[in-house]
């Protein structure tokens, strides 16, 4: 008989042995395990909350019905979203054309190789571009503030991928970047062997678009191909597709976003400072901070925290720079990063619906010629904190840090609005408050932190998931303005194919 059982047990103590003899020779399933690792007195030691099912029951995943159909329904990007819209499409027996502008996993990361030690990008194929999306180099977070069924469909996909089980029931899973590589890997040769198809270093130039009915795209090497049902999921950052889209009559309106920097400090630090004198036994530690400054109504958080991880120059053109940040699953760097990013709300920016493109562009194009005037434009910018707080800069040297690519002392005045700045000082000011040290003034910044959503949403029905103005289009993912991170765009990927199903059938 199946039986919920909750268990506190200190960190270093062994579930198997403590359930063996509370109940011995039981079948178990771990639901949840969470680190509770708060400040107490001194030899307190850290506790894992557990949730356990005794004696589960066998469960077995019904097959879904599959749908006859001659249509193929095309998708617009091989991230998360595209891919698990693949996948799910598959699940109904129905196959499907997945177009990706950038390089599959290898090939990417040998590019992505070169601009790191080079500065040679390629621009088609990039941190943000390629097989895996975005998602293959940001850090392989899994946890999301989304409430959905498929969350742990996407789990056990990634699991039966080659994931640890444990993601299934941490309470922060993490991947980590050198993981799912592999795993997306398995994802497109499951879903070319079942007879999908995938075309790399193909991008999608527009659509084919016939009395508001999507009826197939065109791809740059002038191919057109057919359908009408096309999934949407392009990713956040190809600004002149979403230009095109919007002259083919797709419905865009402007999103609120965030911009701001990278903050690096030791990992030991971050480690002890959150865990405590048992840090040493419990892995990179992170960290989530937020500040609301109720006199401008505007907030500042910490983003994509990276324990024991690296910041990576993230570009997508020329000209142009981008910060990010990335942990591998064994956190082996000695520090840890953050971004520390200001919300932009889009109702107080001039101009079109692309006026969040504007304002991010131009932040990067700046971070790039302000490198460029004291190096040679490929360095990430940077300032130490108390730099920051004075507004300029000293004669002392950077600290160290994990940038695979070199720093250059540059004044973010120079780079960032005034308002930006300010909300910075104001939020370290609060962060040193609830971890003491966290701002000193030799704290590491590296800018610019722009790509942190998309700032345009494209606007569908709340029903059928379709675009609003163009029949067959379904939009999804974070380019699309509907998802913020792995999990919640894989997620929004099989919500569309849901949809498009009932159409189908």
């Amino acid at each position: 008989m199946e039986k919920e059982l909750s268990l506190i047990l200190d960190f270093d103590q062994d579930l198997e042995v403590h359930l063996n003899k509370m109940y011995p020779n039981v079948n178990y399933k771990i639901l949840s395990k969470s680190l509770d690792a708060r400040k107490a007195p001194l030899g307190r030691k850290p506790k894992y909350v557990y949730k356990i099912l005794i004696n589960p029951s066998k469960s077995f995943d019904l097959d879904l019905k599959k749908i006859n159909t001659e249509t193929k329904p095309l998708i617009v990007g091989s991230g998360p979203a595209g891919l698990f819209a693949a996948l799910r499409l598959k699940d109904y027996g129905i196959q499907s054309i997945v177009f990706e502008r950038g390089e599959p996993v290898l090939e990417r990361m040998k590019s992505i190789s070169k601009f790191w030690r080079y500065g040679e990008l390629n621009e088609e194929s990039n941190v943000c571009y390629g097989e895996g999306g975005a998602g293959l180099f940001s850090d392989g977070k899994l946890y999301t503030r989304v409430k959905s069924p498929f969350i742990k469909y996407v789990l056990r996909k990634l699991v039966d991928y080659g994931a640890d089980e444990e993601i299934l029931y941490v309470s922060n899973p993490h991947l980590g970047s050198h993981k799912i590589r592999k795993l997306i890997k398995e994802i497109s040769k499951e879903l070319i062997e079942f007879g999908s198809e995938i075309h790399f270093n193909t991008e999608v130039k527009s659509l084919i678009v016939n009395n508001d009915q999507v009826e197939g795209l065109i791809t740059s090497h002038d191919e057109k191909f057919f359908s009408s049902k096309v999934i949407l999921a392009a990713g956040h950052s190809p600004r002149d597709f979403y230009q095109t889209l919007h002259k083919q009559g797709v419905e865009m309106k402007k999103k609120d976003f965030a911009v701001g920097v990278r903050v690096e400090h030791k990992r030991d630090f971050i480690d002890k400072a959150q865990l405590g004198e048992f840090s040493d036994h419990l892995g990179a530690a992170s960290y989530r901070l937020s500040f609301h400054d109720k006199k401008v109504d505007r907030g500042t958080y910490s983003f994509c925290m990276c324990p024991g991880g690296y910041v990576l120059s993230s570009g997508t053109e020329k000209n142009k720079i981008v910060t990010n940040g990335m942990s591998n699953d064994s956190h082996n760097s000695s520090w840890s990063n953050a971004g520390i990013v200001v919300s932009v709300k889009s109702d107080k920016l001039e101009g079109d619906v692309f006026s969040g493109f504007d304002f991010i562009e131009d932040i990067e194009a700046k971070a790039f010629e302000e490198s460029k005037k004291v190096s040679s434009g490929k360095e990430l910018p940077a300032m130490t904190l108390g730099e920051l707080r004075i507004g300029k800069l000293n004669d002392g040297p950077l600290p160290k840090s994990s940038v695979p690519s070199k720093l250059v002392k540059v004044n973010f005045n120079k780079i960032f609005p005034d308002f930006i700045i300010q909300s910075l000082i104001k939020a370290f000011e609060q962060y040193d408050k609830k971890l003491p040290g966290f701002s000193d003034s030799n704290v590491l910044l590296i800018a610019p932190e722009t790509r942190t959503s998309s700032p345009i949403t494209v606007v569908r029905d709340k029903q059928t998931l379709e675009s609003s103005s163009i029949n067959g289009l379904y939009p999804c993912g974070e380019g699309a303005g509907y998802a913020g991170g792995i999990t919640s765009a894989a997620v929004d990927g099989i919500k569309v194919v849901e949809s498009l199903i009932k159409e189908l059938s």
